[in-house]
């Protein structure tokens, strides 16, 4: 058994920070339809650093009574321009960053929006409808509807491909405790303690299998917030830190989805042989589990050598 070094913990965390730069995320235009009055509810804005994003009104914007707190020394001064309010972060925000604004219109109307960030998406521009007499809020509405169904399609054949997945079949029997009925043999367990930075204990058993490799990270919940599985993300060993560096294949379980606070969960990840295969023959692969505040709960290496011929 062994314990994750404190320092490793603190420089994956920054590591991953980095990757996460707006170079990364998934520009987007939404439609955002109000069910009642604008001023009831305060919408989620996702921002990224140096990219600008828009907020299209259906009325001009009075710039006089258009406030956001906190935003000196982050962000550049709102701009206004008719019925457009422009956000542009001087660095990346992080999901734990909650900055309050509020549009006033002309016709002193306040729509208030929370400004944030997200690891996988920033809003390029964000059109905002209230009136559901109007045809562009009803063409508004059809367009979300459609894309939820496209995602609820997506999701559902996801989740048939998984069904006859013998890897996710693996590790859901590894992720509720059960790899006695499986042909995996226990190979080396790894201690990840509380740090400065982590408020959650985990230890990852990674075992190797025909063919196949896994890893079971039973992880402890001490802090005061769920703990919630942002990402497994399996790499080559080589440049693991890179944006660009290709991620590989694996299947994951977890169970609870969500470990809520005094709780303990697991998380298995089951790789094929074929994850280690390269251009240069077989490599040794990262894997990292990532929290969904970005920082690294746990860094395995996997040698090729576990997944046995």
């Amino acid at each position: 058994m062994r314990d994750f070094p404190c320092s490793r913990l603190i420089l994956l965390a920054v590591l991953v920070a980095f990757a996460a730069s707006a170079g990364d995320r998934e520009p987007q235009i939404r439609n955002v339809t109000f069910p009642w009055r604008p001023d009831r509810l305060a919408r989620l804005v996702y921002v990224a650093g140096e990219v600008a994003t828009v907020l299209h009104f259906e009325k001009d914007v009075d710039l006089a009574r258009t406030k956001m707190e906190g935003w000196e020394g982050r962000f550049e001064p709102l701009a206004v321009a008719g019925k457009v309010v422009v956000l542009v972060p001087l660095y990346d925000l992080t999901p734990e960053d909650r900055l309050p604004l509020v549009v006033t219109l002309v016709d002193g109307t306040q729509v208030p929006f929370t400004v944030t960030a997200d690891k996988a998406t920033v809003d390029h521009q964000v059109n905002l409808f209230w009136d559901p007499e109007t045809m562009k809020y009803l063409r508004a509405d059809l367009d979300n509807a459609l894309k939820r169904e496209q995602g609820y399609r997506e999701e559902n054949e996801r989740y048939a491909r998984e069904e006859n997945s013998p890897d996710h079949a693996l590790a859901a029997l590894l992720a509720t405790g059960s790899a006695q009925q499986t042909l995996f043999r226990r190979w080396r367990t790894y201690v990840f303690k509380d740090t400065e930075y982590l408020d959650s204990e985990a230890v990852a058993t990674v075992y190797s299998g025909k063919g196949k490799v896994a890893v079971v990270v039973r992880i402890e919940n001490h802090g005061t917030r769920a703990w919630n599985l942002d990402e497994a993300r399996l790499t080559s060993a080589d440049g693991f830190w890179l944006p660009e560096t290709k991620k590989l294949n694996c299947a994951v379980r977890m169970t609870p989805r969500s470990i809520a606070p005094g709780a303990t969960g697991a998380v298995a990840v089951v790789a094929d042989r074929s994850a280690f295969v390269s251009e240069s023959g077989l490599e040794t692969l990262a894997l990292q589990l990532i929290r969904d505040d970005g920082i690294v709960q746990v860094f395995v290496k996997l040698d090729p050598s576990l997944a046995r011929e």
